[in-house]
């Protein structure tokens, strides 16, 4: 049963989050930036107090969502190093996830092909991506996206296998989040300039890491 406490931290992490949105919505960088950092803080605030470090599967979920705030903390800033550090980030985050989702164990669930069309879809929409790097900036930058790109795919077929909804849907979310950021960057040629796409890509992003963390706690 939740405590007092651990609902009082959920719902500071719903507050930062839609502070987030509304400073994007409206420019206010400085405010997205701390609101952004702090719904994160709060989210792995939330989980250990509701006891995610008593299981392999909540210790890896708390790894994979520090592994979140760092790269958070890495995409502040704007140079091609700190991007590479935070796809590194989200990187092994994913492969933390990945963990967390086989300790809870692999069910036969016969929805789980679904994910062949969510993969398909974003495949498809993303598919110029990263030639569109390699012809910018080269290898030292497409070769990182294209390992993210298969990881968080991995990722994401692992979370259907769980057999868990909650879980699938919070990993489709993230792979959309990210197939935006991927759009933008490339319409941008990659130069770190606000695109149009700002809050549904912060949306789903902390949606998705909400309903990952909802998904791994309740299936403990």
């Amino acid at each position: 049963m939740l405590t007092w406490p651990t609902w009082i931290l959920a719902a500071t992490t719903a507050a930062a989050a839609g502070t987030d949105w509304i400073a994007v919505a409206c420019g206010r960088r400085r405010l997205e930036w701390w609101a952004k950092l702090l719904t994160m803080v709060a989210l792995v605030a939330t989980v250990l107090s509701a006891g995610a470090l008593g299981t392999a599967p909540g210790a890896w979920l708390v790894v994979a969502l520090c592994l979140g705030l760092l790269g958070d903390l890495a995409l502040l800033g704007d140079t091609e190093g700190r991007f590479l550090a935070g796809v590194a980030a989200f990187l092994v985050g994913h492969l933390a996830y990945l963990v967390a989702f086989d300790a809870l164990g692999l069910d036969a669930a016969g929805w789980w092909w679904l994910v062949v069309p969510v993969l398909l879809v974003v495949t498809v929409a993303t598919r110029h991506v990263v030639p569109s790097a390699l012809r910018v900036a080269g290898a030292r930058l497409a070769v990182p996206l294209a390992a993210y790109t298969l990881v968080i795919a991995a990722m994401t077929v692992v979370a259907f296998r769980t057999g868990e909804p909650v879980v699938a849907l919070g990993a489709t979310l993230f792979t959309v989040s990210d197939a935006l950021i991927a759009l933008d960057l490339a319409r941008h040629d990659f130069r770190r300039e606000r695109g149009v796409d700002g809050v549904a890509i912060m949306a789903t992003y902390h949606l998705s890491q909400g309903l990952l963390a909802y998904g791994v706690l309740s299936s403990l």
